[in-house]
């Protein structure tokens, strides 16, 4: 990595935020941020990851300035546009490509990939806008930085690769700048940052002094609480401060978004089922001030007073009166305008959230690792609710920790792991990954329906090659090599297909079996056939990193391909 300026993208599915750097390595800085809000008398570290298309799909506007004017705008001119929220979840365990369409706020839908990619473009002209003028004016482009774009490690590969392209699109990165873009995985940034801080950096739930101690060995778990996602992993110091992965990323998708859900059907159990989708029809601007607003009221361990929307009472008044709504529904009060919810009903809209990643956590500490150390990071763990549930089922194993600004985390350790990728030494591979070959066919053991014949003789296709085990441990930049030969001495071009699988790999023979996946392939030019299938074709592959990068080279003719594929 060169020493070039970074900035990092922290694309929440809430919110959203860069953090940058100016410095080079040698004399590193803290990175700096940006704050949203002044428009709306808000001074925060990140933007409501909302953004808003006119009726013909052009970019209107992103963030605070998105809500603002979604917000405002009246119920006909409301259903044209698009406005889309939160819509980072749409890529949660699935399988993507650029055909993929996403549902806005007024049921019609539009490409995910150009949501993305408008929200990318957004985030990064503001930043070299906003660098610009907190550098003296001096004039920035793209190409000046290594950017950084975190996501969950719990996310699929084709949804990581999904973001890559958006940011290509988007002209964060340029055809062959490939390694300007670096994919952070967001627990990780966020545990690297957490090293960084004091040890006096952090808040506990029960006014202990405790202190975040970083010895060699020190053993811990990162929970990145995020909106849509929790992501976890484990990790532990390693001599020289450098971290090590203890356990492949797990989670769920119980984010704080869950608990909105909550609320939202509380409200139309209080409303009842066809006034509600009435309202969410008509007024949705309206609407989606009321569930932001909740949002950020659930930080608290309190009542909960929402002021009740002028057109959802004038609907529910029409109806019958306001009162009557409340008197068969516990947990909740009309108080003079506003929907007064009791601090025992809030709680209860946490559960499912709540159990999702008390069972994830309770999965790793059952594996027998030296647990010292819960960290909760990401902005639901602003929420005073979920830092003292953790606290209470896991504070007599383990010293829970949350940092002082929980919402910076993730984007102020990507900038330092842009800068440093080996400050996360090794990772545990997530799958087994292979690569399919030929080998000469032997009726003994290969299947029958395998067999082929090229004027060399009878080969075995589609032959499961393994290159590293589930649960592996493989260092950050460790490359391994392995070396083929042709199967055709005029053969002039050699096809590598890469392939990855959860099962257990004994039994496991070929690439087309069930629960194997294909991943990608090269195709690598190989003109030189004088020593026919004499010839060696070298395959380089590097695991460790968020991407595995695979390269192949023909040793005579000097040719060479790469791929990377996101994987982790």
């Amino acid at each position: 990595m060169d020493n070039s300026y970074i900035i990092a993208i922290d694309f929440g599915t809430a919110y959203s935020g860069y953090a940058f750097s100016l410095t080079k390595r040698e004399a590193e800085t803290e990175p700096r941020l940006k704050y949203w809000g002044q428009q709306v008398s808000l001074r925060t570290p990140k933007t409501p990851t909302c953004i808003l298309f006119d009726e013909h799909e052009a970019f209107l506007n992103f963030g605070y300035e998105a809500q603002s004017v979604y917000f405002r705008t009246r119920g006909d001119e409301a259903r044209e546009k698009f406005f889309f929220e939160c819509f980072k979840m749409s890529l949660y365990g699935k399988k993507l490509n650029s055909d993929v369409t996403i549902e806005a706020a007024n049921g019609r839908s539009m490409k995910a990939l150009k949501v993305f990619t408008e929200a990318l473009r957004y985030l990064k002209e503001d930043a070299l806008k906003f660098i610009s003028e907190n550098a003296g004016g001096k004039q920035f482009i793209a190409s000046d930085f290594t950017w950084v774009v975190t996501v969950p490690a719990i996310w699929d590969p084709s949804a990581k690769q999904f973001m890559r392209e958006a940011a290509t699109q988007a002209g964060i990165i340029t055809t062959g700048k490939e390694n300007k873009l670096v994919i952070a995985l967001e627990p990780e940034a966020a545990s690297v940052w957490c090293k960084k801080l004091p040890a006096d950096g952090f808040k506990t739930e029960n006014n202990s002094e405790v202190t975040f101690e970083q010895a060699s060995g020190t053993q811990y778990i990162v929970v990145d609480c995020g909106g849509g996602t929790i992501d976890i992993t484990v990790h532990e110091v390693l001599e020289g401060g450098a971290l090590k992965e203890l356990h492949k990323a797990s989670g769920n998708d119980f984010g704080g978004q869950t608990v909105d859900k909550k609320f939202k059907e509380f409200l139309r159990e209080i409303f009842s089922d066809s006034l509600w989708d009435a309202y969410e029809k008509e007024h949705p601007g309206e609407l989606q001030k009321m569930m932001y607003d909740i949002s950020v009221l659930k930080e608290n361990d309190d009542d909960v007073e929402i002021s009740c929307p002028y057109n959802l009472g004038e609907m529910a008044k029409e109806k019958q009166k306001m009162e009557k709504f409340f008197e068969s529904v516990r947990g909740v009060s009309w108080n003079q305008g506003a929907i007064r919810i009791s601090k025992e009903k809030v709680r209860s809209f946490f559960a499912d959230s709540l159990n999702g990643i008390t069972k994830s956590l309770r999965e790793i500490l059952k594996k027998g690792f030296t647990i010292k150390y819960i960290l909760l990071l990401g902005g639901y763990a602003q929420s005073l609710i979920l830092r003292q549930h953790i606290t209470n089922q896991f504070g007599d194993q383990c010293k829970v920790l949350c940092p002082s600004h929980p919402q910076e985390a993730i984007m102020k350790g990507a900038v330092m792991f842009g800068r440093n990728p080996a400050l996360v030494a090794s990772r545990i591979s997530a799958f087994t990954y292979g690569v399919s070959l030929s080998d000469r066919f032997d009726e003994s053991k290969h299947r029958a329906d395998k067999r082929y014949t090229n004027k060399e003789g009878e080969w075995c296709d589609g032959i499961f090659c393994v290159l590293v085990k589930e649960n592996e441990e493989v260092g950050w930049d460790k490359t391994s090599e392995h070396s083929f030969t042709p199967v055709e001495r005029d053969q002039t071009a050699v096809i590598f297909a890469f392939y990855r699988t959860e099962r257990k790999i004994q039994g496991l023979m070929y690439v087309d079996e069930w629960g194997v996946e294909k991943i990608g392939s090269i195709i690598l030019e190989s003109p030189d056939t004088a020593r026919g299938m004499n010839r060696e074709i070298k395959l380089q592959i590097k695991f460790g990193a968020t991407e595995m990068t695979a390269t192949a080279i023909d040793v005579d003719s000097g040719n060479s391909m790469l791929i990377t594929v996101l994987k982790l």
